[in-house]
């Protein structure tokens, strides 16, 4: 067996059952020394209690390390529920402004340097004998948190598919590569004054440089379905709409993490889609809980699966690109995971 390195406590971080940073869930155990200090050092840049200032999005985020969220998840997929996990990727990158890639030595194109937060949305379920693996990657304006590119990829048994989104100012191109007849293919669609992507959502209702909607407030955007639901559904890209409402009041939240004072968000899409965010009211703001549903009925929900229901199991802030080693399996415990593969 391979000796498992020690756990660097400045990496670590989690939720608490107080609902500021979570536990790690029940089965996992880690050294109380480790647990206390890795805490204190996180907790310490954390908003405090009674409406303390909040930090800086640069002071947060451009700290050299990504933040982790693992989620138990349930998904609806050929009429049946399905237990999955999923992970959320946030982390800033310096991006090529014209050529939508990250840029290895920023420094070399100063001109054409854009910082973007980086959400990769992974999901991983099983369909009976086989599995799927997708994975939207989502890159913003950390100015403004307008979207630049999104690239989609969806791995099962029957194929492979790939899609690419780039957004200009009034436009967005796709790129499509499909295993099925028919989906394979590129188009540039108009893009709507104030339309924003489905993906979008899990990076807004964060309000990372302040609230994107105030309590009570509600507003309707041109909205974009996003690639994953395109995807389990076969159908095409097109602008719909969507009304995002938060609620005026707030709620608590019990989930694997532990529990939190949150802030509700509810959607209503033109697709026919209600979705309800609950929002960690502390910073960072992180996705404590999210649901999509839709009605039932019909041979079409056998494959566009109903229900969507993600709960916040454990977060690890790290670089975890860095945590590659046999034994860094481990770290999984922190998001309240376990490895697909064993």
């Amino acid at each position: 067996m391979t000796s498992a390195r020690p756990l660097p406590a400045y990496r670590l971080a989690w939720a608490s059952p107080a609902g500021r940073w979570g536990r790690p869930l029940r089965p996992y155990r880690f050294g109380r020394a480790l647990l206390g200090a890795a805490a204190a050092v996180f907790i310490g840049c954390a908003a405090g209690p009674g409406g303390a200032v909040e930090p800086t999005f640069d002071a947060w985020w451009h700290d050299g390390r990504a933040e982790l969220d693992g989620y138990h998840l349930v998904e609806s997929r050929y009429g049946a529920p399905r237990r999955a996990q999923a992970v959320m990727v946030f982390v800033t990158e310096p991006f090529s402004a014209s050529r939508h890639v990250k840029l290895d030595d920023p420094s070399k194109h100063p001109g054409d340097l854009v910082d973007v937060l980086k959400l990769n949305l992974v999901r991983d379920f099983q369909t009976g004998i086989y599995d799927y693996n997708t994975m939207a990657s989502l890159f913003v304006r950390t100015a403004d948190f307008e979207p630049v590119k999104l690239s989609f990829s969806s791995a099962e048994w029957c194929g492979h598919v790939y899609e690419e989104l780039n957004f200009a100012a009034h436009s967005v191109a796709r790129q499509t590569f499909s295993y099925f007849e028919g989906e394979s293919g590129g188009a540039t669609v108009a893009r709507p004054t104030g339309g924003i992507v489905e993906d979008a959502l899990y990076v807004l209702v964060r309000g990372l440089r302040g609230p994107w909607l105030k309590p009570g407030e509600r507003r309707r955007l041109p909205f974009l379905s996003s690639p994953f639901v395109r995807r389990l559904s076969h159908q095409p890209m097109s602008w719909g709409t969507a009304t995002v409402s938060r609620r005026a009041r707030g709620a608590h939240v019990s989930v694997p993490a532990g529990t939190f004072e949150a802030d509700v968000y509810d959607v209503a899409t033109s697709d026919g889609r209600t979705g309800r965010f609950e929002v960690e009211r502390a910073y960072p703001h992180r996705i404590v809980r999210w649901r999509w549903s839709r009605p039932m009925g019909g041979d079409r929900d056998r494959f566009l699966g109903a229900i969507e229901t993600g709960e916040l199991s454990g977060t690890l802030r790290a670089r975890y690109w860095e945590l590659n080693r046999p034994g860094d399996e481990r770290y999984l415990q922190a998001l309240g995971l376990e490895p697909t593969v064993r």
